[in-house]
């Protein structure tokens, strides 16, 4: 298993506002998306966000937070397609960071 927490802190520290030069707005709207599916995977694992593995956040996870935060949030497809980018820019950094995973992202 692969722990989340440092790849994640990379991503939002290092590859969005020094490498790809994002504003602060955008890393800040990456950063809540994140929260908010490290809440949710947490909450359906019954574990602590910190305690998340890679191998968790799967495409069914995803799939379901995508569910969730349009029936349960009460969030547009606007808003949900903002927090999907956010993934997948996530999996594309992750696909250079962690090969073994590949087959995942």
């Amino acid at each position: 298993m692969t722990p989340l927490a440092p790849y994640i802190t990379a991503f939002l520290r290092e590859r969005l506002p020094v490498d790809r030069r994002a504003s602060k707005h955008t890393c800040d709207t990456y950063a809540h998306a994140f929260r908010l599916l490290f809440q949710f995977a947490a909450a359906r694992l019954a574990t602590t966000p910190s305690q998340l593995q890679l191998e968790q956040i799967d495409a069914a996870m995803v799939l379901t937070f995508l569910q969730h935060i349009e029936t349960e949030r009460k969030n547009g497809a606007v808003t949900r397609n903002a927090r999907l980018a956010a993934i997948k820019s996530f999996m594309h950094y992750i696909e250079y960071q962690v090969p073994s995973a590949l087959e995942q992202v």
